[in-house]
């Protein structure tokens, strides 16, 4: 894609067999994607922006309406790969890039779709608001990328701040900054505001899009009743601190009940890793307090990095709401077990699935599949499980042996499918590290979470088969395992992937095939890759 070429991108908020009400509309968005100089935690560093802005624009829309969005490409030099993170159902979803690491840049935002008219949720509130955490790297995604690929390995590190919806602050007194690069007086890095109104309910949908952290949230003295996750509503339950993985969206409920003289803290901390990167804060508005009036408080600091126990817990806290339980088959078709690897292929470091670390080919899958250019990827299947038996999964791996491939995973179409999520020791001892995994296309049923070694015959029989929480996004835990279920029923190919940008893109991830032979005849406007380039007709 050059700068100048301008592409509509579409994306339907209901199912296409489904006929529009009269209600439903048509809504256009117009975007500009480029690279530009921004200072959204005080430090100057170049950023994606969508129209300016990052986080871009929130897409609002009605279930049933199908929303238009012209691009145009001004990165001079990357194509722009934009992903409709979790578009499945009505509720609180996210977008991002989906190309190299162009999410760490800024390309990315939230999603807000209401019911229709007449239609409401089974909670009241007063007052909607969208919250987006993502971390901040000062590095451009050049010198990232470059550091994966390269021998010796250089890991991209902690980031340097934590950004709430687009802002957060760097300590601009850092030794060896240069000089004006840094300004802490920029208005475009003072914290972000959520003002309320004293005893009004407010929903805030949380979305997190970090490259790298999972990370804790809260609002300093205030509870917040988690009801809806990834789209789906759930049985209520009440939190300090909202623990959320890239990836995932909530919504929280939470009343304006404290003194109302005073401001109050929001504050994000980086949870599952050690890490340097300072919490980052937002501003609580109590109106009429001025909203840049610091709070007279210490902010919290937030729970132990390092305690598995609470997030494990909110995780299995999680039930479809009574009334909207959609239930999942009681049986399935296929287990697929993924051990999650640290590896080393001809001395380059990947991340890898049951030993395979996953390349991208140059052809789409979905032309390659269709067209059955059987030439262009691996044909080879993938694994089903790994040697369960004899893998040590605390112990430290001598993981010299794995191999690349770009191969696909072909599912019955309509079939129940169950994954098997397995964390172990990486290549640095006693360490084991939590990922999200999110899948395109589709939701699937969380069906239980473990520690230790998943045992194929016991720990099915623990699974929540009345009424497991919908979503496509799950954390799996240090040292542990997450099973999930899904319905193989989206005729396409779709990736399932840690959603930490820099294990993705070092491997760390599988690509599902499903009745592709059902689809009518694709637009040539997506050919132009690898086999494909000669498809296109003017």
């Amino acid at each position: 894609m050059g700068r100048e070429l301008i592409m509509a991108l579409f994306l339907s908020l209901s199912l296409l067999s489904v006929p529009f009400p009269a209600e439903a509309r048509i809504r256009h968005f117009k975007w500009e994607v480029k690279y530009e100089y921004k200072s959204q935690d005080c430090y100057k560093k170049l950023a994606i922006t969508i129209n300016g802005k990052t986080p871009g624009p929130t897409i609002e829309a009605r279930v049933n309406d199908t929303v238009v969005v012209e691009l145009k490409n001004s990165l001079l030099t990357e194509n722009v790969v934009i992903h409709w993170h979790g578009i499945r159902q009505p509720g609180t979803y996210l977008y991002h890039a989906h190309y190299g690491l162009q999410r760490e840049a800024g390309l990315n935002g939230m999603i807000r779709v209401s019911l229709p008219p007449g239609e409401s949720e089974p909670y009241t509130y007063d007052h909607d608001r969208s919250i987006l955490l993502t971390d901040w790297y000062h590095k451009s995604t050049y010198e990232l990328a470059t550091g994966l690929s390269s021998i010796p390995f250089v890991w991209v590190n902690e980031s340097q701040s934590l950004l709430i919806h687009g802002k957060g602050k760097f300590e601009c007194s850092t030794p060896g900054l240069k000089v004006g690069l840094c300004n802490a007086t920029n208005p475009e890095c003072s914290p972000y505001i959520i003002t309320v109104v004293p005893e009004k309910t407010y929903r805030l949908r949380i979305g997190s899009l970090t490259s790298l952290a999972a990370l804790s949230f809260e609002i300093e003295g205030h509870n917040m009743t988690v009801v809806e996750a990834d789209g789906h509503n759930i049985e209520p339950f009440v939190v300090k601190n909202l623990f959320i993985y890239s990836g995932e969206t909530y919504s929280v409920l939470v009343k304006a009940n404290q003194a109302p003289t005073r401001n109050y803290w929001a504050v994000s901390k980086v949870v599952g890793r050690k890490s340097t990167t300072p919490n980052g804060l937002a501003i609580f508005n109590y109106y009429p307090n001025h909203p840049r009036r610091s709070p007279p408080t210490v902010p919290p600091v937030g729970p132990a990095w390092d305690d598995v126990a609470p997030r494990l817990a909110q995780g299995e806290a999680m039930k479809a709401r009574q009334v909207y339980i959609l239930p999942p088959p009681q049986t399935s078709d296929r287990v697929i077990v993924m051990l999650n690897t640290q590896n080393t292929i001809n001395g380059y470091t990947r991340w890898s699935v049951n030993n395979i670390s996953y390349n991208l080919p140059d052809t789409p899958y979905l032309i390659a599949v269709k067209d059955r250019l059987n030439h262009v990827f691996d044909q080879t299947p993938p694994p089903d499980g790994y040697d369960s038996q004899n893998y040590d999964i605390f112990g430290k791996p001598n993981n010299t042996n794995a191999t690349a491939s770009s191969s696909i995973y072909k599912l019955q179409f309509n079939s129940t499918v169950d994954i098997i999520l397995q964390n172990a020791n990486t290549m640095t001892d006693n360490n084991s590290e939590t990922h999200p995994w999110h899948l395109h296309g589709h939701d699937f049923w969380v069906m239980g979470y473990g520690q230790g070694k998943f045992d194929i015959n016991s720990d099915p029989k623990k699974y929540n088969l009345v009424d497991p929480i919908m979503k496509n996004t799950v954390s799996v835990q240090p040292y542990g395992w997450t099973a999930l279920r899904f319905v193989a029923d989206n005729p396409g190919v779709w990736a399932f992937h840690c959603h930490i940008e820099a294990h993705f893109y070092l491997g760390m991830g599988v690509v599902f095939e499903e009745g592709v032979e059902m689809l009518g005849r694709y637009p040539t406007s997506i050919t132009g890759c690898g086999d494909t380039k000669g498809f296109r007709r003017p």
